[in-house]
């Protein structure tokens, strides 16, 4: 169990709602994942809107805890008006806040995420920024009051796994006490496991479930690799070693004899 927030929860995996081949597919998978969270994009799955209200029963049959997005939003004013929505239809204060800066890598706007982050946790939001794996960045929105960072892997939907383990491992040693969740690039379960092995707290993805061949075999592999992570973080890795060391007892002598 962990605490994300206000609240506890047994899966370390959060989990997109976009994407699948069909709405019953995105449900088998997400209860094959074990998620408990799931986001929603108040742009293309608003339940006021006659598509959006199917979705939202759907989904609502689940008992999820919900995290709503500003996905698509290119400006903090945008972003800070979606919230808003989000909060008057989902009953949440919870929000995933995405402000991108380009439409080419769907990168976020450092500047613009800054502001609505400000405004947001000033109106009294839970502030789930997705952001890069800057260092500085990152200590801008804690300084704001941001519990939970969400750094990217790589960019949106490319599932190329963690492109800077070296900046992640940063961020984790910088902020031992914030909740970090890896957002954005993950592409397989070995990425997801290679994050929670630097001692992240969770994996939010999406594209990499919904896109594949079964997103429920996917889903489950997930949530294998996820836990996989969480234990061997857990338990300590062995330190490298430069050269080859053998690792059962020469005849003549016992094991607890050797050298270390």
């Amino acid at each position: 169990m962990w605490q994300l927030a206000d609240t506890t929860l047994d899966s370390h995996l959060l989990i997109g709602t976009a994407r699948y081949p069909s709405p019953e597919i995105m449900i088998e998978a997400i209860r094959a994942s074990g998620a408990q969270v799931a986001t929603i994009s108040i742009k293309r799955q608003n339940p006021r809107e006659r598509s959006g209200d199917q979705f939202w029963q759907l989904l609502s049959q689940m008992k999820l805890q919900l995290l709503p997005n500003t996905a698509h939003c290119y400006s903090a004013r945008e972003a800070i008006e979606t919230a808003m929505i989000a909060r008057e239809l989902f009953d949440t204060h919870w929000i995933k806040l995405e402000v991108l800066g380009s439409e080419y890598q769907l990168n976020p706007d450092p500047f613009a995420l800054v502001e609505a982050a400000a405004e947001l946790i000033a109106q009294g939001f839970e502030v789930f920024p997705y952001c890069t794996d800057d260092l500085a960045l990152g200590e801008r929105l804690v300084n704001l009051g941001c519990r939970i960072l969400m750094p990217w892997a790589a960019p949106i939907g490319t599932g190329k796994g963690l492109l800077n383990p070296y900046a992640l491992t940063m961020l984790r040693q910088r902020f031992p006490d914030i909740t970090l969740i890896v957002d954005a690039g993950i592409g397989l379960p070995s990425h997801a496991a290679k994050a929670m092995e630097l001692g992240y707290d969770g994996i939010l993805l999406n594209t990499a479930v919904a896109q594949s061949h079964d997103p429920v075999i996917m889903a489950k592999a997930f949530a294998h690799g996820i836990e996989a992570g969480r234990l061997a973080r857990a338990a300590g890795p062995m330190a490298e070693q430069d050269v080859a060391h053998p690792s059962t007892p020469a005849i003549d002598r016992p094991f607890w004899h050797q050298e270390p």
